[in-house]
């Protein structure tokens, strides 16, 4: 193995590697770097990619058969957290829908309410997302809807 630093005060900081198969040493490597940029960026992943997802511009997080998804510019970026981490360290601006989303309220563009009484949230990308009764009437308590 090969090391190698760079030290340029005025280049943006970026870390690469180029391994032969992901071990438990490059997972630790990986959550050493993520865990500095937490409270602005998440790692999403497609495929074998891993993006840097700003936190702010995140719709929603929702589980999808047992993995966590961030909703991201219209594309769907694997998240490697479970709800529950999510919610204790995502902005305020964050809230619990349902059992399985939590949504950036800010990215909320209107709630449409069904003929069977349920609500949905309706992102600003057009992505909707059931809120759930209980999640609901929480959310209509604190934010007076």
């Amino acid at each position: 193995m090969i090391f190698k630093i760079f030290i340029d005060k005025d280049c943006q900081e970026e870390i690469i590697a180029n391994v032969h198969e992901r071990t438990a040493l490059i997972n630790e490597i990986e959550r050493l770097v993520i865990q500095d940029r937490i409270s602005e960026q998440i790692p999403g992943y497609i495929d074998d990619e891993i993006f840097m997802l700003e936190i702010s511009e995140i719709e929603c997080f929702v589980v999808e058969k047992e993995k966590t998804f961030a909703l991201y510019n219209g594309r769907n970026y694997l998240v490697r957290r479970r709800l529950y981490e999510l919610e204790n360290e995502l902005p305020v601006n964050f809230e619990r829908i349902s059992k399985s989303a939590i949504a950036n309220w800010k990215k909320i563009s209107k709630f449409k309410v069904q003929l069977s009484g349920a609500v949905d949230a309706v992102f600003k990308s057009g992505y909707v997302e059931c809120i759930s009764r209980r999640c609901f009437a929480e959310l209509k308590r604190r934010y007076r809807l």
